[in-house]
């Protein structure tokens, strides 16, 4: 038991970015490629630092998917971050990877699930899971900090050794819940 806690009667906080940047490290991931989101702000951060990776910024989502091709062409991993109302634009892209059978690494913060405020976000975040698996994805969920290592572990080495696309749909509740700060009487 660690002392935290022994201290508290209640274990620390898990760091589920600084456990996920490790397994992508682990893994020999190489490529990060994001299109920037509130979500993975504190992962991108910890994969900027690391000289190992390179980070690279995206304008839309699926030129994630040819980043990701062509890092495995070259002999190297890669991921792919993004939030759930991206998963609309990569759906062309991903009958590429299932006709190609390059692995394709994808961690998707989810939008318009518990407490979301855009309602614009709704339709795409409820249909994020059945999209990416109508397209041939491997879909993978994290609802809890502490199973955030396992999971990503695990889609990594699923992608790898299949060479298919594998997502991993991270809860908006992990996430937080983004708040609008209500204007006058709007």
């Amino acid at each position: 038991m660690s002392a935290a806690k022994r201290a508290t009667g209640t274990a620390a906080p898990i760091d589920w970015p600084q456990a996920v940047h490790e397994v992508l490290k682990r893994s020999g991931v190489r490529f990060v490629a994001y299109v920037p989101d509130a979500g993975h702000k504190r992962l991108i951060e910890l994969c900027e630092a690391d000289r190992s990776m390179r980070t690279v910024v995206l304008t839309a989502e699926e030129e994630g998917v040819g980043l990701a091709a062509g890092a495995w062409l070259g002999g190297e991993k890669s991921v792919l971050l993004m939030q759930s109302s991206g998963v609309g634009n990569i759906v062309n892209s991903l009958g590429m990877i299932r006709e190609c059978r390059f692995p394709l690494l994808m961690l998707i913060t989810m939008r318009g699930e518990f407490g979301e405020f855009n309602p614009w976000q709704v339709p795409m975040g409820q249909a994020t899971a059945g999209v990416l698996e109508a397209m041939g994805a491997v879909v993978n969920r994290i609802e809890a900090p502490d199973e955030a290592a396992a999971v990503v572990d695990a889609a990594a080495r699923l992608a790898g050794n299949s060479t298919t696309a594998v997502a991993v749909l991270i809860s908006q509740r992990m996430i937080g819940i983004k708040r609008f700060q209500e204007q006058g009487n709007q």
